[in-house]
C-alpha cells in the first residue's frame, strides 16, 4: 500500500450475524468418523447397563452423554450458534478497524489486532472473508466491508500467493 488507509465499521454479534460465520468458515463434517466419541460412549454405556454393577444411574447417564454428544453433532451449527448466544458478548456491538498495521476488533469485552504481517492466509468465501493468522482463524463478512476494504484484502491476498509461490 502506498498510501494510508482506513476504514471502520460498527456491528452487533447476534443470530444472523453468528450464522453466516459459521457457514462460511467451518467445514461441516457428517461422516462416521465425527461420530466416533459419540458412538464409543453409547457403546459403554449399555455395555455398563447390561454386564456391570455399576450403578445403573451412572450407567445410563454415559449412556445419554453418548447420544447428547451425537445429537450435538448432527446438530452442530445451531448448537454453535446457541452457545454464542448465551455468551456474554452477544448482541454487542464491536468496531472492526481495518488500517496499514492490519485488522482490529474492538468490543466491550476484547480489543483484538492481527498485523498484516503474523496474516498466513486470505480465503474468499460467498460472503465475506477467512484470515488465518499465528493465533487461529478469524472472519470478516463482506457486510462489515466497504469496497476499499474488499480490494485491500484481495491485493493482500494476491501479495500472499506470490510470497507463497515465491518459496516454493
Amino acid at each position: 500500500m502506498t498510501t494510508p488507509f482506513s476504514y471502520s465499521h460498527t456491528f452487533t454479534l447476534d443470530k444472523d450475524h453468528f450464522n453466516e460465520c459459521y457457514s462460511q468458515s467451518v467445514v461441516n463434517d457428517q461422516s462416521i468418523k465425527a461420530y466416533f466419541k459419540a458412538i464409543i460412549l453409547s457403546v459403554f454405556g449399555i455395555l455398563l447397563v447390561l454386564f456391570s454393577d455399576v450403578n445403573p444411574y451412572a450407567a445410563w447417564f454415559v449412556f445419554a452423554l453418548g447420544i447428547l454428544e451425537a445429537i450435538s453433532i448432527y446438530y452442530r451449527q445451531p448448537w454453535w450458534v446457541m452457545r454464542q448466544l448465551l455468551g456474554k458478548s452477544a448482541k454487542g456491538d464491536v468496531t472492526l478497524i481495518v488500517d496499514d498495521k492490519g485488522i482490529a476488533t474492538n468490543s466491550f469485552y476484547i480489543k483484538n489486532m492481527v498485523l498484516w504481517q503474523n496474516i498466513s492466509s486470505f480465503k474468499k468465501t460467498d460472503l465475506g472473508w477467512v484470515i488465518s493468522h499465528e493465533f487461529g482463524n478469524n472472519y470478516i463478512s463482506n457486510t462489515c466491508l466497504s469496497s476499499e476494504a474488499i480490494a485491500l484484502f484481495e491485493e493482500y491476498q494476491a501479495e500472499l500467493v506470490a510470497k507463497k509461490s515465491k518459496e516454493t
